[in-house]
């Protein structure tokens, strides 16, 4: 009975359900290749918005018009007199040239400028071997310290641009907390924390920490003007001046040395820097090999200018006392 009520398909009858079952599974496949086909132009045109927005936001960067320069900073240094307070001033504003600040070569304070990297390892040296006397001086209102961050050793630290993200940090600090900015300089440069070239450096939480360790707090602000790297173009624009336009505040007709460090440079044309630190001392270069120890350059220079005001006093007496 079992078998006359469910009679086994004939030979005919399963082919036509096979070609039924086949026609359902290709419709399947097609259904299913259309999915992933939709998925996959859905993934590209994702992918492709996501790359135009990414050079949208390059583009925007690169065109974007450079924002004032720090406050403090209008020469492109920050000038530290005494008490190691840094001499304050509006901010370079887009446009506007670097000028060098008002200096009397001729009395006291001793004017320095130090152009310095902050991988330089050469730099670094310098600050170890004369940065305390440095401060000593400086603190004691005798020398008057401008420090001119660079970044040409942006290419030294494997794509990090170091440079630049540390001279960035110092022109946040003298910008935001300029009491700090001193000691901050000193720890940068300092053989504890100044990294070899060839590394990618400090981190930018790294940089804040020696900010912090340095008496600087550590705000949302500061925070900020590290990690948008706020100064950048005003550090690039430091290295384009003193490389291509000249270095400013020299004395009449001084000149630097060439890259040989012995021979001056051309008199008729602007004079460069071509190497750091690169020290400038009431208008002229000093020159370790030349002029032998800083703080003794100082000190007779320091002496030429008590005598000459001491000179300069007397002839006042006498011209007085000649009046009477």
């Amino acid at each position: 009975m079992a078998n006359e009520t469910n009679p086994r398909p004939t030979k005919n009858e399963r082919r036509a359900q096979a070609r039924v079952e086949a026609a359902a599974a290709r419709e399947q496949e097609k259904k299913r290749e259309k999915r992933n086909r939709l998925f996959l132009q859905g993934g590209i045109a994702v992918g492709v918005i996501a790359v135009l927005a990414i050079i949208a936001l390059v583009l925007t960067q690169s065109i974007k018009p450079a924002g004032p320069g720090p406050e403090n900073m209008a020469s492109g240094g920050a000038v530290f007199g005494k008490d190691l307070k840094v001499v304050t001033g509006p901010a370079l504003q887009p446009g506007d040239e670097r000028v060098a600040p008002e200096a009397n070569f001729d009395e006291l304070p001793v004017e320095v400028t130090v152009y310095s990297d902050y991988m330089c390892p050469f730099c670094g040296q310098f600050e170890q071997q004369y940065g305390t006397m440095l401060e000593n001086y400086v603190g004691a209102g005798d020398v008057e310290l401008t420090v001119y961050p660079l970044n040409f050793l942006d290419n030294a630290s494997l794509g990090s641009k170091y440079s630049t993200r540390a001279a960035n940090l110092f022109a946040c600090v003298v910008d935001q907390q300029p009491d700090h900015a001193f000691k901050l300089n000193n720890a940068l440069l300092s053989a504890e924390v100044q990294p070899a070239e060839s590394t990618t450096g400090l981190t930018d939480a790294q940089l804040i920490e020696q900010a912090e360790a340095a008496g600087a707090e550590a705000t949302t602000e500061l925070r900020q003007c590290v990690k948008d790297r706020t100064f950048a173009s005003f550090i690039s624009a430091n290295y384009k001046q003193v490389s291509e336009v000249g270095m400013q505040g020299l004395a009449k007709g001084a000149q630097l040395l060439g890259a040989d460090g012995v021979t001056p440079q051309n008199a008729d044309e602007p004079q460069r820097l071509v190497s750091t630190p690169t020290v400038i001392v009431n208008g002229q270069q000093w020159s370790q090999s030349r002029d032998g120890d800083l703080e003794s350059y100082l000190l007779k220079v320091k002496g030429e200018l008590e005598q000459n005001g001491s000179s300069d006093d007397a002839s006042a007496d006498n011209e007085s006392a000649d009046s009477e």
